[in-house]
């Protein structure tokens, strides 16, 4: 009987022949056209069968027409770009991370899509106007891949627990006991006359309960064994499985002509015991806060206007509908809302990739994630801040970087490979008993199978970098995620950014030198300072005195130069002396800023920076296993200063651009240096984008800067190398765990080899070594966490 070449199923009597294929349905060749007619049919090279059969979707949504309907579906709608998340149960394999997140070549409408695996989702970015939300569910369901959509149940205020494990757990329970129970009679030999009257009886209620633990407890391994094989790919459920099968045969078999009553306790034990280690795990991931709630210490805020326009900064999840925001140039929307200033001009590339501006109105609808890119705007919010949302941006496929993490490949490597040997030694292990003693031969087979799976080395790396990552965020440094422990414990060069980094604008002292500025000159400065975000103009602006807020009539700022703010034909220009046309014929001592009115030089405000506290201890921690430097846009005047604060011949760079210091850090990398760029976030965007590890100093804690790998709270830059630190003493836990797991599975296996180990035993000693690696893993990061300042 063909199969079809889409989904593998049965053609039957029906196949459909196209292109030399058979296929089962008219649905299965209209898929594989589609591929076919987009250069996609490389699907099919990944594994064979690997699509599902489409289903009747004539009509099934059409609710999907009803705009009311689709708001509460669409995470984002800025008139022509929406975005949506779907769940797809259909996701299983590699071959379906492939084929949608090409969707775009299935479809011009489709701009990008992101396939989250664990939870089985993907994040569609579309064109309204070229597919409708209907159009890409049909898409979706056409190529095998429907989504669920249940508008009851979905509110994503709530999460649905998946119960699951626990319901499997129950039945491998309830029937392991009933088994060992039934199994009592036949353990102890006893020849009472009705034990022997119904025995036969009892074993056929041993295999009855066996089949639910078999086929429904147990079809998480098998499932995954088959799609695993089906792949070519040898996962570490492959010996499980063939551990279960070989037992469930073996048992069934001598039921069935009176041998004997079979392993059916061994079985249902097995299964029952890897359960409670899958349990176990599943509990100790929740305990660990994998799903980080940022809303309970991420470092983002925002300006909120009291009343009588009172500024004051509150963390986002403070926001409540009906506030009043300022958003200043550059800053992200946290929320929807409603612009009220007349203007503004929105990049949305963070949540579309699309880089060019939006051109917003006063009364237009805004919406979280976009930034402000033309000076300060306010806007009234419309609801409560979703905090999870502004995660997703700062994993945004649009600032992702190729980082390997070696340790999780090491992790598949050996997960392979000891898939390998352990199957290896199981056969090798047979065949002698066969010759030896073929009673022990079912025993040694499956207890090698079962006490050499490689769990344990794979959880070692997951668990050791997601307490630390915990631990860190604990002690205010955010990272992005685990694998950025991996890469801070790589580094081997650090690069610093001087202005807002290493220096604090909290308690520098500012003179200024100059003509005296007019009322009408000092509130125009204030009102151009009012919309930039730059550590200098934070500073200026709470320097000078309170003067009426105002609509400036064109705003632009000039990254790493200055800012230029225009009111009523009054041109003001604020930055460094060439950006406002002065020849400066001195130098400062100091960081100097410049202001001209109507291109006539004004003055300068003089910055005497204070350093933060613990810089000099840094750099000399730091710099006894590693490069330093620091690169700054500002001029030569702190050099002296600086020199005597740093460790001698540390390299001090000044006057770069943004761009020279991306150009730096690609050249050291090019020498295969491993770099770390810290920054303030706004200047250094795009050299924290290039470095390996790009971490932001936040001070004012509402700048948000996706092209980041991590946030440390300002008040933490004297710790700096301690979180380098405990992030090597990480690795040195992974490796460590592998090294315990491997000496554990040579243990086991020498008694599983020697007849000496019953697959009931191995069954509760695997988990127990998992829970041990986990216990280890999570102890030896609590000491480092309670070490760590």
């Amino acid at each position: 009987m063909t199969k079809c070449y889409h989904c593998g199923d049965d053609c039957n009597t029906t196949a459909i022949v196209f292109d030399d294929k058979d296929f089962c349905c008219n649905g299965c060749k209209t898929v594989y056209e589609i591929f076919q007619s987009n250069d996609l049919t490389y699907y099919y090279d990944l594994q064979s069968g690997p699509g599902t059969t489409p289903l009747a979707i004539e009509g099934k949504y059409d609710f999907l027409n009803s705009k009311t309907i689709a708001q509460r579906l669409i995470e984002f709608d800025n008139g022509t770009i929406q975005i949506i998340n779907l769940y797809i149960p259909g996701i299983h394999c590699s071959s379906c991370i492939w084929v949608l997140e090409n969707l775009k070549k299935l479809h011009p409408g489709v701009t990008n899509s992101q396939v989250d695996f664990p939870k089985k989702t993907i994040r569609i970015t579309y064109n309204s106007e070229l597919i409708s939300l209907k159009e890409l569910v049909i898409l979706l369901a056409r190529i095998g891949y429907e989504p669920y959509i249940s508008l009851e149940d979905y509110d994503k205020e709530k999460s649905k627990v998946d119960r699951s494990l626990l319901y499997k757990l129950g039945v491998a329970g309830f029937a392991f006991g009933n088994i060992m129970f039934l199994s009592f009679p036949e353990y102890f030999e006893v020849g009472e006359f009705w034990l022997d009257q119904y025995k036969g009886l009892f074993r056929w209620l041993m295999f009855t309960f066996s089949l639910p633990v078999v086929f429904y407890a147990g079809s998480d391994y098998l499932i995954s064994a088959y799609k695993g094989l089906r792949s070519g790919l040898l996962n570490i459920d492959v010996p499980i499985a063939l551990g279960v099968l070989v037992l469930f045969i073996r048992s069934s078999y001598e039921i069935f002509f009176d041998l004997g009553s079979g392993f059916f306790d061994s079985l249902t034990g097995l299964i029952f015991f890897l359960l409670v280690g899958r349990f176990f795990q599943q509990k100790t991931y929740s305990f660990l806060s994998f799903e980080r709630d940022y809303k309970s210490y991420f470092p983002i805020a925002v300006t909120r206007l009291g009343k009588k326009r009172k500024e004051e900064t509150v963390q986002i999840y403070a926001i409540k509908s009906g506030d009043r925001l300022l958003i200043r140039n550059e800053e992200l929307i946290p929320v929807d809302g409603i612009l009220l200033t007349e203007q503004a001009q929105i990049d949305y590339s963070f949540v579309t990739g699309e880089s060019e501006p939006v051109q917003k109105s006063s009364g237009d609808k805004v919406f979280a994630g976009g930034r402000q890119c033309n000076g300060a705007i306010e806007i009234e919010t419309l609801k409560s801040v979703s905090q999870s949302y502004l995660t997703q941006l700062w994993s945004n496929s649009v600032f992702q970087k190729d980082k390997t993490t070696t340790f999780q490949t090491l992790t598949d490597s050996i997960g392979k490979r000891f898939t390998i040997a352990v199957l290896t030694i199981a056969a090798i292990s047979a065949s002698f008993w066969m010759f030896q003693d073929s009673s022990k031969v079912l025993n040694v087979f499956t207890a090698v199978l079962i006490i050499a799976c490689p769990c344990a080395i794979a959880l070692a790396a997951p668990f050791t970098l997601g307490n630390m990552l915990r631990i860190f965020g604990r002690k205010k440094l955010y990272l992005k995620d685990s694998s950025i422990i991996e890469q801070l414990a790589q580094i081997d060069t650090a690069i610093f950014d001087k202005t807002g980094t290493i220096t604090t604008t909290h308690s520098s002292s500012i003179i200024y030198e100059g003509m005296e500025l007019s009322v009408e000159e000092e509130s125009l400065l204030k009102n151009t300072l009012r919309a930039s975000n730059h550590p200098l103009s934070r500073s200026l602006y709470a320097l000078l005195k309170e003067h009426n807020i105002e609509t400036l009539d064109d705003y632009k700022e000039y990254t790493g130069k200055g800012v230029q703010g225009v009111k009523d034909k009054s041109d003001i220009k604020v930055g460094s002396a060439d950006f406002v046309g002065y020849q400066q014929q001195s130098d400062y001592n100091s960081t100097s800023v410049h202001v001209s009115s109507n291109d006539s030089y004004k003055g300068c405000f003089v910055f005497h920076n204070n350093y933060r506290e613990g810089v000099s201890e840094v750099f000399k921690e730091m710099g006894r296993y590693m490069d330093l430097a620091v690169i700054s846009g500002d001029n030569a005047g702190e050099k002296t200063r600086l020199e005597k604060l740093l460790p001698k011949l540390t390299p001090l760079y000044f006057n770069q651009k943004p761009t020279d210091k991306l150009e730096f850090i690609s050249e050291l990398q090019a020498n295969n240096k491993k770099v770390l760029m810290v920054g303030d976030g706004l200047n250094d965007a795009g050299a924290l984008a290039q470095s390996n590890v790009g971490l932001a100093i936040s001070e004012n804690i509402n700048v948000f800067s996706p092209a980041c790998d991590g946030i440390l709270d300002a008040t933490k830059f004297k710790y700096l190398n301690n979180y380098i630190l405990a992030s090597k003493k990480a690795m040195k836990i992974i490796k460590l765990c592998f090294v315990l797991s491997l000496m554990y599975n040579v243990v086991g296996l020498y008694f599983a080899v020697t007849g000496q180990l019953e697959p009931v035993i191995a069954a509760i000693l695997m988990p127990v070594s998992s829970i041990s690696i986990v216990a280890f893993a999570t102890l030896a990061t609590n000491i480092i966490g309670k070490k760590l300042k």
